[in-house]
């Protein structure tokens, strides 16, 4: 039986300028930064994370796997401070959209420099 999730793939254009985005702006840390012969990951996590985040490099995965689904996944971040961390984005200068009030709680989207969007919910 599966017990959590571990990892998640995210398949980039710019490794470096996406692990700069998630540890810059978001507060993550890198966890590991791996090369195998031509491949290469980046592996990010928020401090308090069980779940991680794999940068891998979309052009090389796609020659590797033609078939792959490269497209970005549907992830909802978790956040006690909802408020503060809108604030603190927009003044990152990354875009993020107004808060909305859904019927599980308040929640906003924001994107990466790839226009890669996301979301966060106040879980409190």
């Amino acid at each position: 039986m599966i017990s959590k999730v571990g990892q998640i793939m995210l398949y980039v254009n710019n490794q470096d300028q996406s692990r700069d985005f998630w540890t810059e702006k978001l507060g993550f840390h890198v966890v590991s930064e791996e090369t195998s012969g031509d491949m290469r990951w980046i592996e990010v996590a928020p401090a308090k994370g069980e779940t991680s985040i794999v940068l891998h490099n979309k052009e090389f995965v796609a020659k590797m796997n033609p078939g792959m689904n490269l497209g970005t996944p549907s992830l909802m971040f978790f956040t006690e401070h909802l408020d503060q961390l809108h604030g603190d984005l927009t003044n990152k200068n990354v875009k993020v959209g107004e808060i909305v009030v859904m019927p599980a709680g308040r929640v906003f989207n924001f994107a990466d420099d790839e226009e890669n969007y996301f979301a966060v919910m106040e879980k409190k």
